[in-house]
């Protein structure tokens, strides 16, 4: 559409059309009247919109705002109270359209006062200048009557305002208050603990102290008084040389020395990375470190029981917990183990071979519940260790039988790798292996120190502590023993090789010894002629018997025929049998209850048997591992717990379940069991 013609306003003339592209004429300068009124023209663009009088009504509202359009929304900033980058909350909407300097001055700045000052200066001069070209005097300003005529003059002189006055002293005006920079942003924030590593801060001492000027001065003086201290006593050290000399060159006797004071050496501080405190805090260390290694494991051996017993009668199983091994024990069987009398957690184990052809040095670790990664002690022996044993009342005593027949005593508090106590060939050593070391208990009146052996030469001996060496003393001779009338003329002067024996706790002048070809006897310490019985029952060699802790008569003995026997002291024949399907290593009579023991066999498997629950079979058979032979087993006397040893020279604790230990330490139970036998037997 043709665009609208524009209205005429104040009589002007319709303007022409033009078209596009032409150019507008410029009017005359001769036609141009100053005093002609205005004129308004409205002058359409070519690309306007043509619109209705409708959509011209119609009104758009449009609110105007303070934000600048190009100003960023996304800046972040580093946090450091937060330690983290965040975004910025406010946003610098300011924008400078135009911006001028000034040249205008407040009167009462330094730099208007300096301007006025200049221009006072500037006026003075050019005054002085004009009065000199004019042939006029210089004005007076300063000293003498001059001076006095002036003032006089200026003070009968009337006031002019017009007059330019003097600045007026600013020296008392107040300071700019926004000149200042505030304390609170020179700090550095301290970074925020997270809970992990909030923990409880360590023990502080506060200590204050002032440094004076006098204090330093004193610090001073002593320093200076030290220093002239110890050249005195070079010099006084010099003078007693050359004196020395010079009698020594004269040939006279050395001047004596006077009386000095003597200097006690001061006692050097022990050093922190060795010592005892360090070597404590360190394995305390340890053991914190290895509890958290091993947390799932300790909480078991406090807290764990089998629920499963509740809804089984008669049966129990058996749950394995930490595992000792040390790499210097390999390819060695654990020969015996012994737990400490006091301290429950700690057990000694000896490592050998049971193999005379495979022999090597002997191994003792000392372990810990507490640290199952590594022996509290360790000790080394030439040959291989069979059997040790600690004493009841002193609890740092090892006394250690060997594969070689020496016997020997340790002292676990020594940090050196040698016996306090060891036998030789002019002190009675054994000719064949010891295979058991028991320590006598210790009567009041005997003041002295006593163990006993067994050992494959047919000899039980007693060894006595003295100051320097081991006393020996052979309690019993191991005769042989044939079932041929026959075979006694060739069985004589012959012994019988010793395997094992035990004491009894209630008579301690009674023990029994099993042997090689599978008898037990009872002897006695007065009667070492002769034996007091000999109990037949097994075909193979004894490797283990035991007198019951809570009956006095009975005992257990162990056979590598695969049998375990009960006995009564007092009868030759067994009470009870029990066959394990393999070579049985050892038997342990739990300390808990009276009615109950473990024996171990060569297949890898635990049997513990409950006698007042079932006499027939275990409660409990369990394999514990594989591809080895189960060779020792000890009962904690404390906890209930066990330990079983291999020919790998592995040893595993072992926790038993609820139904497991179910008894009681009273010796009615046993010595009921013991009654019925006997009844049973005779009838």
């Amino acid at each position: 559409m043709p665009p609208r013609k524009a209205p005429e306003k104040d009589g002007a003339k319709p303007k022409a059309k033009k078209d596009k592209g032409e150019k507008k004429a410029a009017p005359p300068v001769a036609d141009f009247d100053a005093f002609e009124e205005a004129k308004t023209v409205i002058i359409v663009p070519s690309n306007q919109l043509e619109l209705t009088q409708k959509q011209m009504d119609e009104e758009f509202t449009k609110q105007l705002t303070a934000n600048n359009p190009n100003a960023p929304a996304n800046i972040a900033r580093y946090n450091t109270k937060e330690r983290e980058y965040k975004f910025e909350p406010m946003i610098d909407q300011l924008v400078v359209h135009f911006a001028s300097d000034g040249y205008l001055l407040h009167r009462e700045s330094d730099a208007a006062k300096q301007q006025l000052q200049l221009e006072a200066m500037e006026a003075e001069a050019v005054e002085a200048y004009e009065r000199e070209v004019a042939g006029l005097p210089k004005k007076k300003t300063e000293g003498g009557e001059e001076g006095a005529e002036g003032a006089e003059e200026e003070a009968s002189a009337p006031v002019d305002d017009d007059a330019p006055r003097e600045p007026a002293d600013d020296s008392k005006a107040l300071r700019n208050q926004f000149n200042f920079s505030e304390r609170a942003a020179q700090t550095v924030n301290n970074p925020t603990r997270e809970r992990q590593s909030a923990t409880e801060p360590p023990p502080s001492q506060q200590f204050t102290a002032s440094a004076t000027q006098w204090e330093m001065y004193d610090a001073y003086m002593e320093d200076q008084l030290r220093i002239a201290i110890q050249k005195d006593m070079m010099k006084k050290q010099k003078q007693r040389e050359k004196e020395a000399e010079e009698a020594e060159e004269a040939g006279e006797p050395l001047p004596k020395k006077k009386d000095e004071p003597v200097t006690v050496p001061k006692e050097k501080k022990p050093e922190m990375m060795a010592g005892v405190p360090m070597t404590r805090a360190v394995k305390v260390m340890e053991r914190m470190v290895n509890q958290n290694s091993y947390d799932d494991i300790a909480q078991d051996f406090k807290y764990w029981e089998d629920q499963s017993d509740q809804f089984r009668e008669g049966e129990g199983t058996l749950l394995p917990l930490w595992k000792f091994y040390n790499e210097r024990a390999k390819r060695r069987h654990v020969t015996a183990i012994a737990w400490n009398p006091e301290y429950h957690d700690l057990f000694a184990v000896g490592y050998g071979s049971f193999d005379f052809v495979k022999q090597m040095s002997g191994l003792i670790c000392c372990y810990s519940l507490k640290n199952p990664s590594h022996p509290e002690y360790t000790f080394t022996t030439d040959s291989g260790v069979m059997c040790l044993d600690f004493h009841p009342h002193h609890p740092s005593l090892l006394a250690v039988g060997l594969y070689d027949g020496s016997v020997m005593v340790y002292d676990v508090r020594n940090k050196v790798n040698r016996p306090i106590r060891q036998c030789t060939v002019k002190t009675g050593k054994h000719t064949d292996p010891v295979w058991q070391v028991k320590w006598q208990d210790q009567d009041l009146s005997e003041r002295s120190l006593n163990f006993c052996s067994v050992s494959s030469d047919g000899r039980v001996t007693t060894w006595t502590m003295s100051k320097s060496e081991l006393v020996h003393e052979d309690l019993m001779e191991l005769k042989l023993v044939t079932d041929d009338e026959g075979d006694d003329a060739d069985a004589l002067g012959s012994l019988a090789g010793g395997c094992c024996f035990d004491f009894n706790q209630a008579q301690d002048h009674l023990f029994v010894v099993g042997t090689e070809e599978g008898h037990v006897h009872k002897c006695s310490k007065a009667y070492n002629s002769q034996y007091l019985e000999t109990y037949v029952g097994h075909n193979m060699a004894v490797y283990s018997v035991q007198w019951n802790p809570f009956h006095q008569k009975a005992f257990l003995s162990a056979s590598a025929d695969w049998s375990v026997k009960l006995w009564e002291h007092n009868t030759a024949r067994p009470l009870m049998s029990f066959d394990l399907n393999n070579a049985v290593g050892d038997v342990a009579w739990s300390p808990l209850n009276s009615t109950s023991f473990a024996a171990v066999t060569s297949d890898g498997k635990v049997h513990v048997y409950d006698l007042e629950i079932n006499k027939h079979e275990p409660i409990c058979e369990q394999k514990i591992v594989r591809k080895a032979k189960l060779t020792k087993v000890a009962f904690n006397p404390e906890y209930p717990v066990l330990l079983v040893g291999d020919d790998r020279g592995c040893v595993t604790c072992l926790k038993l379940s609820p139904n497991l230990r179910k008894g009681s330490a009273e010796p009615e139970r046993m010595e009921t069991l013991v009654d019925t036998a006997l009844k049973g037997e005779q009838a």
